[in-house]
């Protein structure tokens, strides 16, 4: 949809408007266009349309109306589930999940004739961080995959399939709804419930546990002061939110990240001498080291520009009447924002389809620019914890490893979904670095004690090593 919608905008201007059934939609793909919506509109244009892929009841705070609600909801998540100070409390347990990645790739690359899937083991990085934060340790088993928890991806796999903003039910009117009664509509209903089942089960599980230290734990302490306003309801949305909006979006853009620096060997030469400047070779890269890996930072915004994980920005709808760039906009109008075209803005970039981490070197990029995240009151809250798993999955792999491409050129080509993923997942070939130094090595090696056959490989590096 974003190429599609970014073709009608050179022809029909960065703010037009279409009829989609009964709903009539404003696209606007320009930052001048989006700084206006989200500074001066920011409040008018706070509110989501009830689409059909919403749960209970357009009660979550992806979904839910600005209100109170919406507020109390946007707190708890910002101020308590993923602060600073939050995330700060959580980073050895994101730590951990980084050296359980190296600790596979060691085990799956010991040559570069190996050719290694990324795409799952990003997928298993982000699920398994996000759901430690939602329930801990005691979700799923590390060394040996738990039916639970790949019955969980496979839903949210779903969502992400079935879940962009064309769902044709969402625009017809009510009289003709019933020809998708069998087919969208009832799809969509069965992934809900589903979801529902899963998520009311994991409740129930941790129901009466204390001392969890976890989402889960702290959203049930909630509902024990106010078992009216945090009902199960009210829990599940919160978790369904942290799930869905900190899974395949976090994986996909370290996905294509790694395409992007494959593609561009001198890029990823440079960022390894950076990482092996600042942090060297003795221990594996941290959170503490990510704002001193400054051109680490400029690939990632970088990525986040060609290949936003989020190329349409989730709808938002006007709660009464405004103007956008001059245009009359009416009370209930969908408000699309094309983050796709905003981050190929001819008047902003230059070289626009070119992939140049250096173009953000020493620059203040404008919130209205760049929108991995959104902007305004209905940004993303989890855009802290996003940017650290990503930091931290590309320092591991730009640290530990040699990577070639498999074929000329790493295939860039876009899927379908809600998320902008990769039409085929992303292979590499990948060597362990014979440069790094043992103390790294044992570290990796001592994260996970039952997993013999990857100690045999890594002592065969430690003498490589040294010596």
């Amino acid at each position: 949809m974003h190429r599609t919608l970014e073709n009608l905008s050179e022809k029909y201007g960065p703010i037009f408007s279409l009829q989609f059934g009964k709903r009539l939609v404003v696209v606007v793909s320009s930052p001048s266009a989006v700084k206006e919506c989200f500074t001066k509109n920011d409040i008018t244009l706070a509110n989501r349309p009830p689409l059909m892929i919403g749960g209970y009841n357009c009660t979550t705070i992806i979904d839910s109306c600005y209100g109170d609600h919406w507020r109390n909801l946007r707190r708890i998540c910002a101020r308590e589930i993923l602060s600073s100070s939050s995330l700060n409390e959580s980073q050895t347990s994101r730590q951990h999940q980084i050296k359980l990645l190296v600790h596979r790739l060691f085990q799956n690359c010991q040559d570069f004739g190996t050719i290694v899937e990324l795409k799952s083991k990003f997928t298993e990085l982000s699920f398994n961080v996000i759901m430690r934060m939602v329930c801990g340790s005691q979700f799923f088993n590390q060394d040996k995959d738990d039916n639970k928890a790949a019955y969980f991806r496979e839903l949210i796999g779903e969502f992400f399939s079935n879940g962009d903003a064309s769902n044709v039910d969402d625009f017809l009117p009510s009289p003709f709804s019933w020809i998708y009664k069998h087919t969208e509509k009832n799809t969509l209903k069965q992934l809900g419930r589903k979801m529902d089942e899963f998520l009311q089960g994991l409740i129930d599980e941790y129901r009466g546990l204390t001392d969890q230290n976890n989402m889960i734990d702290r959203l049930l302490s909630l509902q024990e002061s106010r078992p009216d306003y945090y009902t199960d309801d009210i829990i599940k949305g919160i978790i369904m939110a942290i799930v869905i909006g900190g899974t395949d979006t976090t994986a996909a853009t370290i996905e294509w990240a790694m395409a992007l620096l494959l593609n561009h060997p001198k890029v990823l030469n440079k960022a390894r001498i950076e990482i092996n400047n600042h942090v060297g070779g003795d221990r594996l890269v941290n959170e503490a080291d990510l704002p001193n890996l400054k051109y680490l930072q400029c690939i990632i915004s970088e990525t986040f520009r060609l290949c936003p994980a989020a190329p349409m920005l989730l709808p938002h709808q006007s709660a009464e009447d405004t103007t956008i760039g001059g245009f009359d906009i009416p009370r209930g109008t969908i408000l699309l924002v094309n983050a796709w075209a905003v981050h190929r803005d001819p008047l902003v970039w230059d070289d626009l389809k070119s992939f140049r981490p250096e173009r953000f070197e020493g620059i203040e990029v404008k919130p209205w620019e760049l929108l991995p995240f959104g902007m305004g009151r209905r940004a993303c809250p989890g855009a802290g914890l996003a940017q650290r798993v990503i930091g931290l999955a590309l320092g591991a792999l730009i640290q530990c490893f040699e990577w070639q491409r498999v074929s000329q050129e790493v295939d860039l080509t876009e899927g379908n979904g809600l998320s902008n993923a990769k039409a085929e997942p992303l292979t590499a070939r990948c060597m362990a670095r014979l440069d790094i130094n043992c103390s790294l090595i044992s570290e990796i090696a001592n994260t996970y004690n039952g997993c013999n056959s990857i100690h045999r490989f890594l002592s065969v590096l430690v003498v490589g090593a040294c010596g």
